[in-house]
């Protein structure tokens, strides 16, 4: 059974994401993933972004100093097929969470 968790965007707005190891193969889908850092109560969400492909976003993103500069130990995974909710909930999620990576 796959783990999920909870973020909550800037107004409390709920998204619900599976948790996954870090190199996990995905199907080539649409989501917004969570690149996460086990901590003592859980999981720190060290950076939010969006792909309209799973499959490929991960082997070489841009950002990949910094996740293994903090941590990255697994992925949160929120399927969303369209672009433009996509990008609203990243956005929401940014703003509620400051993630270190993002910056």
């Amino acid at each position: 059974m796959t783990e999920t968790m909870l973020l909550r965007g800037t107004f409390g707005a709920p998204y619900l994401f599976y948790v996954y190891p870090w190199n996990h193969p995905f199907h080539p889908v649409g989501a917004v993933y969570a690149v996460l850092g086990k901590a003592l109560t859980g999981y720190r969400v060290n950076y939010v972004g969006q792909t309209g492909d799973l499959a490929r976003r991960f082997d070489d993103h841009h950002k990949r100093p910094c996740f293994d500069r903090t941590g990255m130990t697994h992925i949160g995974i929120h399927p969303a097929l369209q672009e433009s909710r996509r990008l609203l909930i990243e956005s929401d999620l940014i703003r509620a969470y400051s993630p270190v990576c993002n910056g």
